[in-house]
Order: C-alpha cells, then sequence, then structure tokens
C-alpha cells in the first residue's frame, strides 16, 4: 500500500511539471511573438518616416506648384491603396520629357511615390527597389492646424480649403497591421479608419496672390 501511494504522488508531479512546462512554452512564444509584432511595426513606422520624407522634398522642391492656391495644387490628394485604384502612370513621363511643367511634374512624382507607398517599383531583377512599401497604405495631404487630436493622430483635416489658409501643409501616412491599427490592435472607433501613424509639416502657408 506503502509503495502504490508514493506512485501515485511521483505521477501527480509529472502532471503537475508538465502543466508548469506548458504555462511557460505559451508565455515564450507569446513573448516572441509580441517581439515579432513589435519589429514588423517598428519596420513600417521606418518605411513611413521615409515615404513622408521623401514626399515633403519633392513638395519643397517644386515651389511652383506649391505655390499655386490649393484647389489647383496637385499635392493636396488623398490616396487609399487599400480601397483606391492601383496608381496610373500620368501622360508625360518627365525623367525623359524636358518640357514638363511644375504640375505635370508633381504629378509625375507623385505617381512615383504611390508605387513606393505599395511596394510596386522593381528594378530589372524583380527586386523592390527603396522602401518595401505599407500593407493597405495610405497617404493624405493637406492643411490642418490640429494633426494631434486629442493627443492623437487622425485622418480629419482641420482647415478644409474653403477655410484654414493659414494652416500649415501636413502629410499623414498610415498603414493596416495584422488587426486594424499600425500595431495590429482593433480599432473600436465607429467613424474611422485605421489611424495615421506618421505626419510631417511640410511649411507654413504662404499666400501665393500676396
Amino acid at each position: 500500500m506503502h509503495t502504490t501511494k508514493q506512485l501515485g504522488f511521483t505521477l501527480m508531479e509529472v502532471l503537475v511539471s508538465i502543466f508548469v512546462l506548458a504555462l511557460g512554452v505559451i508565455g515564450v512564444a507569446g513573448m516572441q511573438l509580441m517581439a515579432m509584432r513589435n519589429s514588423q511595426t517598428s519596420n513600417y513606422q521606418t518605411i513611413a518616416v521615409q515615404l513622408a520624407t521623401e514626399l515633403a522634398d519633392n513638395m519643397r522642391s517644386n515651389a511652383a506648384a506649391m505655390n499655386q492656391n490649393d484647389s489647383s495644387n496637385p499635392f493636396i490628394f488623398d490616396y487609399n491603396a487599400a480601397t483606391d485604384s492601383a496608381p496610373t502612370a500620368p501622360t508625360k513621363k518627365c525623367y525623359t520629357s524636358t518640357d514638363c511643367s511644375a504640375s505635370e511634374l508633381a504629378e509625375f512624382d507623385i505617381y512615383l511615390w504611390k508605387l513606393r507607398l505599395t511596394g510596386q517599383i522593381k528594378d530589372a531583377g524583380g527586386k523592390v527597389v527603396g522602401a518595401t512599401g505599407l500593407p493597405g497604405g495610405r497617404v493624405k495631404v493637406c492643411r490642418d492646424k490640429k494633426p494631434y487630436d486629442s493627443g492623437s493622430l487622425t485622418w480629419d483635416c482641420t482647415a478644409p480649403l474653403t477655410g484654414g489658409v493659414n494652416s500649415p501643409m501636413v502629410i499623414k501616412v498610415g498603414w493596416q497591421g495584422r488587426g486594424t491599427n499600425p500595431d495590429g490592435s482593433k480599432n473600436t472607433s465607429s467613424t474611422s479608419d485605421y489611424p495615421p501613424s506618421v505626419a510631417i509639416t511640410v511649411e507654413s502657408y504662404v499666400n501665393p496672390t500676396q
């Protein structure tokens, strides 16, 4: 009887050890998954900053297009790769044409930039050139005097074309993660989709008519 009790107690110890070990394995797997998600989010954040900075440089270098009224400025646009059609090539390819106007050059730069956003620019070997794109990437360029509403970025612009002409130009870039938000978490908001993760101010507004 003593031996039987001892065997039963040993079996219970083994079961408890297996249970504790299983919990440890699950915990380690969860930590690895979180680390991978954070690494991916950090990578996308870096790409978003690079893309926004590149677009800002294109805008600053094309003063003639930027000095147009907002209603005619080609750099003021909203593009969502998840819902909009694929970028369409403009009529003039400004890297081969020498007679592109400021607006045509802006449209061509925006076209190439959209290809980078969606990861569609490739070299002769089929390798993606530059940034690798953002999943469900979105960009919005607008005048916004309050890019951070209640402490967080939103796609809404507080300076529409009909007013707020002294507000700065802002580039907003975001992407769709595994969930809804860029970090993979689910967005519970019923009024907006995944929020932007990057916002860059391009310039303070100067009225071209003055």
